[in-house]
């Protein structure tokens, strides 16, 4: 298979804002697998924290992409020939995306259909970003218009991130989910857990640093469901899970891609954990790798493409909430 790479900028509509940094747009690698005249896609949505960038996962897959070899079904091969090198995760996530929109062009099916689940998942949350009290409740009250839940990013370090959802519930009673980004102390997290279950909030999403000792305490004691992010990335990581939360956070760019994923979705209901899909800043193309495994998950955020200015690849529609997969052979993104 030929093998080509490139990044591409994507623009937001509004500057993001999280407890670690705000950001006006995002860099991610578009990657194009070639082979019997056929070409499958996927996207590379690099993330920070880890310490990959687009300029990172484009020099990874310039460097190894000819480790998918020649026979685009290989997964578990491939998968295995990837794995033998460290890091890159999003790189990854986006040559198996790229592998199963190709097999899907190949065999004239949507990847849902080649994976046995259905098109549509759970609703997609919508993320509201960290911001005052009232701007962000005035921000909730639109989004209530066409979203069926909602997200509130906290970790201002303030002291009013209480305050923060409850202004947002002052102006809805959609469903919330809260995502501290690492942020709070144990014994602030168990404060605000406290508070939060009076407000009706879901779940607080890896309210503590990833692997602090304190996060067999919390989920013993908070009153409000944890999910963990940062500390779940592939396989490997999810019966640790199980010691300091209710649930896991899945992301492609963090488990290089969809058939991780769905190994890790399986793990997680064998140890009796929820299951949450998220995303970074990414086009359709990304969140269309993500609508592939988004069936086997409690709750989705799959909203990276709705935050942008201009969708250079678009591919789900979204439709009553939903991040619906496309009907298109493949990925469905063209």
């Amino acid at each position: 298979m030929e093998v080509h790479a490139e990044i591409v900028r994507l623009e937001l509509a509004e500057t993001f804002v999280i407890s670690r940094e705000s950001q006006d747009w995002a860099d991610v690698v578009h990657v194009r697998l070639s082979h019997d005249g056929v070409v499958g896609r996927g996207e590379a949505a690099p993330i920070d924290r880890y310490r990959e960038t687009a300029g990172s996962a484009l020099e990874f897959v310039e460097r190894n992409g000819h480790l998918v070899g020649d026979d685009p079904f290989a997964l578990e091969a491939i998968g295995s020939r990837l794995a033998e090198i460290p890091g890159e995760q999003a790189a990854k996530a986006a040559l198996d995306a790229a592998l199963h929109d190709l097999q899907g062009k190949l065999l004239d099916a949507p990847v849902n259909r080649l994976l046995g689940l259905p098109r549509e998942g759970p609703p997609t949350s919508w993320t509201v970003w960290l911001g005052d009290p009232d701007d962000m409740a005035r921000r909730a009250e639109r989004a209530a218009a066409d979203f069926r839940r909602l997200k509130l990013k906290l970790g201002g370090g303030d002291g009013l991130d209480v305050e923060r959802v409850r202004a947002v519930r002052g102006v809805t009673d959609r469903p919330l989910q809260v995502d501290v980004n690492e942020w709070w102390s144990l014994d602030e997290a168990l404060d605000a857990c406290e508070e939060l279950a009076t407000l009706g909030v879901d779940y607080v999403e890896q309210p503590l640093r990833q692997g602090d000792p304190g996060g067999t305490e919390l989920r013993r004691r908070s009153r409000v469901p944890i999910y963990v992010d940062e500390d779940c990335h592939t396989l490997g990581d999810v019966a640790a899970c199980a010691e300091i939360a209710h649930g896991i956070t899945i992301k492609l760019a963090k488990s290089g891609g969809i058939r991780e994923a769905i190994r890790m979705a399986h793990a997680a209901r064998a140890l009796g954990l929820g299951v949450m899909l998220g995303c970074m800043i990414e086009s359709g193309l990304g969140i269309a790798a993500g609508c592939a495994v988004a069936p086997l998950c409690d709750h989705v955020d799959l909203d990276g493409n709705l935050l942008l200015a201009h969708d250079p690849v678009p591919g789900p529609v979204f439709r009553d909430g939903v991040q619906v997969a496309s009907e298109g052979a493949g990925l469905g993104c063209g």
